[in-house]
């Protein structure tokens, strides 16, 4: 099985597999909505995600109306609520380290103190 990033689809592949014309995918691109790699042939080669890229799409002009333009916002805010999304969960994992090592230390602090009264009891 491959990659799901790893361009292996021929443009006809992917026009069969969709159900749509060739000339639609390159469409797709002239617009900027996909990006599928290039063989030193210049052979347009297409992955997964690009295959899944090009179903929501297809999706979103057929079945909701969305326009290419309107497409294309709708992609582009969706990789921005990726990136947040990211972002968002890298800084819930460092405030989580944060109060942790800081009750460690808290208690560290805590078995000092009560060592040291210890002693001074003692």
């Amino acid at each position: 099985m491959h990659n799901y990033d790893e361009p292996v689809y021929l443009i006809s592949v992917v026009a069969k597999i969709l159900e749509i014309h060739p000339q639609t995918l390159r469409q797709y691109e002239r617009e900027g909505l996909v990006k599928p790699s290039r063989t030193e042939g210049r052979m347009r080669l297409y992955s997964q995600r690009d295959i899944d890229k090009i179903k929501l799409i297809l999706r979103l002009t057929r079945e909701l109306g969305v326009n290419l333009a309107g497409v294309d916002i709708i992609l582009q805010l969706k990789d921005k609520i990726s990136k947040l999304e990211a972002e968002n969960e890298s800084l819930n994992i460092a405030i989580m380290e944060y109060k942790y090592k800081n009750e460690v230390s808290q208690k560290k602090n805590n078995y000092g103190l009560l060592v040291n009264k210890k002693e001074i009891e003692e």
